[in-house]
């Protein structure tokens, strides 16, 4: 008895997949999804590019408290505008300052970064902006070594 009823599950699942396989793939396809699809596509390839012409700015030797800032400039090198939504720094003491307007292709852009100089020792900042590339953020650091006032500066001693 289990024999029969193994076989004639068997066939009736040859029967089930030979008679639902008989559409062609090629009759399934609509002429309107394509051509939304095409659209799709080709507006997936705008996207700006942010090309920085440095992303790490090293400030040396500096004195504990001694604000300093730096600017970074980048370029839109991709095909549509860049928007920059947030910029922020890996610590309080940072602070980044994006340009608030769209930044056209081929045109530039400045990051100013403010640092208020606290730490000690040697001292490495991330500050991460975002964006509406192909990544959708980018990543920038500043460093710098921080001695305490007053104090001497480090090397060999005669």
């Amino acid at each position: 008895m289990k024999r029969i009823t193994t076989i004639f599950s068997l066939i009736m699942v040859v029967a089930l997949t030979s008679v639902s396989c008989k559409d062609k793939a090629s009759n399934k396809i609509v002429a309107d999804n394509v051509e939304s699809a095409v659209s799709r596509d080709e507006a997936d390839k705008l996207v700006p590019v942010m090309t920085f012409e440095k992303t790490e700015h090293d400030f040396g030797t500096i004195q504990r408290g001694t604000p300093q800032e730096t600017v970074f400039t980048f370029t839109n090198t991709g095909n549509a505008p860049l928007i920059i939504t947030n910029a922020k720094s890996s610590c309080g003491c940072t602070v980044p300052n994006p340009p608030k307007d769209p930044i056209a292709p081929g045109e530039t852009g400045e990051l100013l970064v403010k640092f208020n100089g606290s730490g000690q020792n040697q001292v490495t900042k991330t500050i991460t902006v975002s964006a509406n590339t192909a990544k959708g953020s980018e990543i920038v650091r500043i460093k710098a070594f921080v001695q305490a006032p007053g104090a001497v500066p480090a090397g060999p001693v005669k």
